[in-house]
């Protein structure tokens, strides 16, 4: 669903305000609850009032968030038949003018107003460091620095420009508008962005993920107490996340949801073999459900895959793949699609709409 009204008006202020300097910042609270990181005080200030005079008068819809999200999360219903999508993370692995893969970000050496934080780590996708005043924590990591690393191995500082505090039943996911800086123009571009090049948001989830393709390990979530992965919205990594696998959740049974979340990874992905390989396009249709009722089956849709954290434990001939998909050391089952199977070891499983 498109934002209108007052929403576009902010996320056109958090691309002005996001220029500013470090020094003085100031905290703007939108409609939808997104606290946007300007420069001067009063610079900012004259930009909210002339916001909320000049072409914002009509559709406003005070309760709506202001998301910052691809068109294919928009599209993506929270059970049921959802888009799938090629990337792990971010359009192409992030925005191309990084250029690169931003594989990971240090939790160690994050700072606010240039001072370095101590105990620095993630309560689900909450900051949490203690300052020389105190402990710090969710709306006080607005304007933070990070330190992003490279899949060269070269690092790249990151800025939080804006936090959007989670709501209702995903009170524990928040997201932020975060932007990196591009020495050689000397400016601060999006992390996370679309097609267009709109800014997107990012889902902070701890740990990191081994973006290699073909290869044993391609794909797998690594366990890493000091780093964490800004995922973009839209993409794989969030998208779990907004289907309800939570990694850092748990079911009703106390069960952790983080092998969940990484199945989905894969599923998303049409990682059938568990190396990295996407099999898929973007934009085709797919329905999940699962056996601890986090997604339950919507659709009399043809069965296509049982998932795990490490890939397909079975396929069917009837797959998104354009290509036959053949994976030599996985060990054929029978009757894949079964729930019963879900006693079994299979964590989600997928079916794809008949053809027409």
């Amino acid at each position: 669903m498109m934002r209108s009204g007052r929403s576009k008006c902010l996320r056109g202020l958090a691309q002005v305000a996001g220029r500013g300097a470090a020094a003085d910042i100031a905290v703007v609270v939108g409609p939808g609850g997104w606290s946007v990181m300007g420069a001067w005080k009063q610079t900012v200030a004259a930009l909210v009032s002339a916001v909320g005079m000049v072409g914002c008068a009509g559709n406003v819809t005070e309760s709506e968030p202001v998301a910052l999200r691809s068109g294919v999360a928009e599209l993506a219903a929270p059970n049921g038949r959802n888009l799938n999508g090629r990337n792990l993370n971010g359009r192409n692995l992030n925005t191309p003018e990084l250029g690169q893969l931003l594989v990971s970000v240090d939790l160690a050496g994050a700072r606010i107003a240039e001072e370095v934080l101590g105990a620095v780590r993630l309560e689900g996708s909450v900051f949490h460091g203690v300052a020389s005043s105190g402990p710090v924590s969710g709306q006080a990591f607005l304007g933070a620095r990070f330190i992003g690393n490279l899949g060269s191995g070269e690092t790249v500082e990151l800025r939080v420009d804006g936090i959007e505090p989670g709501a209702g039943a995903d009170a524990d996911v928040w997201a932020y508008q975060v932007s990196y800086y591009d020495a050689a123009d000397a400016l601060w571009r999006p992390a996370c962005a679309a097609a267009d090049g709109a800014a997107l948001g990012a889902i902070p989830v701890a740990g990191r993920w081994d973006y290699r393709e073909g290869e044993p390990g391609g794909g797998a979530k690594v366990d890493d107490a000091a780093r964490f992965t800004f995922a973009c919205e839209g993409a794989a990594i969030a998208k779990c996340v907004r289907f309800g696998y939570r990694p850092w959740g748990t079911t009703a049974d106390g069960l952790s949801l983080a092998d969940h979340h990484q199945a989905c990874t894969r599923m998303v992905r049409a990682d059938f073999c568990g190396d990295g390989t996407s099999h898929t396009t973007d934009g085709q249709w797919v329905n999940l459900h699962d056996g601890v009722n986090v997604q339950t089956d919507t659709e009399a849709w043809l069965h296509e895959a049982e998932w795990d954290a490490n890939g397909a434990r079975c396929f069917t001939q009837t797959t998104r793949a354009a290509q036959a998909v053949s994976c030599p050391e996985q060990t054929p089952r029978t009757q894949c699609g079964k729930w019963a199977h879900f006693q079994a070891g299979t964590l989600i499983m997928s079916e794809v709409p008949p053809a027409p």
